[in-house]
């Protein structure tokens, strides 16, 4: 990874599309540190301790940098970007046209862009005036009237789109894709308060043998945990294809021979985010809207649904609400990877082209047996998801180790940041098979 870093700098396109991307993400981590108009920002650190679940605050703290918990012009970053993107596309498995559009090349891809950049300022819109109204009904306004509403709703909407903005200038004149990146930068500005947090509790102030333990433990939990992730992202099941020989003309072609890849993390982080953002609504809403709960039971519920008390000793209860977690965790795995991959259009397309799996029948029989491949990789997927989300969840409960970043943010960074390597390389091939033509 080093060696291509280094490489790059020597070519001029990408080592410009570095600095670019640089300079972009200088100005998104200075816009999270000027705050909106109109909050009282001295209140936020207790509204949001208080009234967000620790699932949903950790998760929006991590994904926009901290700007959310200080509510910042950039609060709400990227998110309304991201969710948009998941919902078109699960609308594209529900919406014929939609499907079409994406199928129908450059152009297709440049309108649901547009459809996304659109449903992107809706939500923003929607979440600024959700947290706008909730803030002044807590007291965090200095003046709860329209116009301090309309300047929040204004600020957080062109903070967001602002942010949408810059990241497609990454896309188109830097290094990554812009989104992804500007999601990476957020997440890891966070870690060197989390590991001085750590420090401050389980090294500092500790006899010489204690303090040299408790940091080999956070290291080794950290590497563990690392390594996990990659092999997770990397990991896949390559099918052999063999495709028949055949006669065009006066030639012979066919006869070749590959494979097909399935990831065994095919959902990636969807998973996690739509399990954690699912078991985080109830308190939100509890919470936003200012509802008094007097039933024990329901409080217990509520309590279970909240990753803070998972694994913490006192709260027995709070294991079904990490059972229901897994549950959800294993339903989207196999619901994503059921949307994105399609073993019947796979199966078809290997047919017409000649190709079949050695020792399956084309047709049905490969749709059967790519199915079932399918369903036992998903099944290891989505368990060596679990285990990487819920290591730092264990942690926080059993020792309160409280950071920022868990499971979601570390396979966010691992995925971003291979990528990235991957398409520098990928240019400095091209780069490589150019100056060799010219020559």
């Amino acid at each position: 990874m080093f060696k291509t870093i280094r490489d790059a700098f020597k070519i001029k396109e990408i080592k410009n599309g570095i600095i670019f991307t640089f300079f972009i993400l200088v100005i998104v981590r200075l816009g999270s540190l000027i705050p909106t108009p109109g909050i009282d920002v001295s209140k936020l650190g207790d509204f949001f301790n208080n009234n967000l679940g620790e699932g949903a605050s950790s998760l929006l703290s991590s994904f926009t940098g901290g700007s959310f918990q200080r509510m910042t012009i950039f609060a709400l970053s990227v998110t309304p970007y991201i969710t948009s993107s998941i919902i078109i596309q699960l609308l594209t498995i529900a919406i014929p046209a939609l499907e079409e559009m994406q199928k129908d090349g450059a152009d297709g891809r440049k309108k649901m862009t547009a459809i996304t950049r659109v449903v992107s300022v809706a939500l923003a819109v929607i979440e600024s005036i959700g947290l706008s109204i909730g803030f002044g009904r807590a007291g965090l306004l200095y003046h709860y009237n329209f116009l301090s509403v309309a300047v929040i709703v204004i600020t957080l909407t062109a903070g967001s789109t602002f942010i949408m903005w810059l990241g497609e200038r990454i896309t188109e004149k830097g290094i990554g894709n812009g989104i992804s990146i500007i999601l990476l930068i957020n997440i890891v500005s966070r870690m060197p308060n989390d590991f001085f947090n750590l420090y401050e509790m389980f090294v500092k102030g500790k006899s010489t043998v204690n303090m040299i333990l408790a940091a080999l433990i956070i290291i080794a939990i950290v590497v563990v945990t690392t390594v996990l992730t990659i092999t997770l992202n990397d990991a896949e099941r390559k099918i052999p294809v063999s495709y028949a020989q055949k006669v065009q003309g006066r030639r012979q072609v066919g006869g070749n021979s590959s494979h097909i890849p399935l990831k065994v993390n095919t959902g990636n982080v969807m998973p996690i985010i739509f399990a954690s953002t699912l078991m985080s609504i109830p308190t939100i809403i509890k919470n936003l809207f200012n509802i008094n709960v007097q039933s024990s039971v329901a409080n217990k519920i509520l309590e279970g649904m909240n990753t803070n008390y998972w694994f913490r000793e006192g709260y027995p209860w709070a294991y079904i609400g990490l059972a229901v977690y897994i549950l959800l965790v294993f339903f989207f795995a196999y619901f994503y990877t059921s949307i994105s991959f399609n073993p019947m259009e796979i199966a078809n397309n290997l047919k017409k082209q000649g190709g079949f799996i050695p020792g399956i029948r084309p047709g049905k029989s490969t749709q059967d047996y790519l199915n079932k491949i399918l369903n036992y990789i998903v099944l290891i997927g989505a368990i060596g998801l679990i285990i990487v989300a819920l290591i730092p969840i264990f942690f926080n409960g059993r020792f309160n180790a409280e950071v920022s970043f868990g499971g979601t943010s570390l396979i966010i960074i691992c995925g971003v940041i291979i990528e990235t390597i991957k398409q520098i390389e990928s240019k400095m091939i091209v780069r490589n098979y150019s100056g060799f033509l010219n020559s």
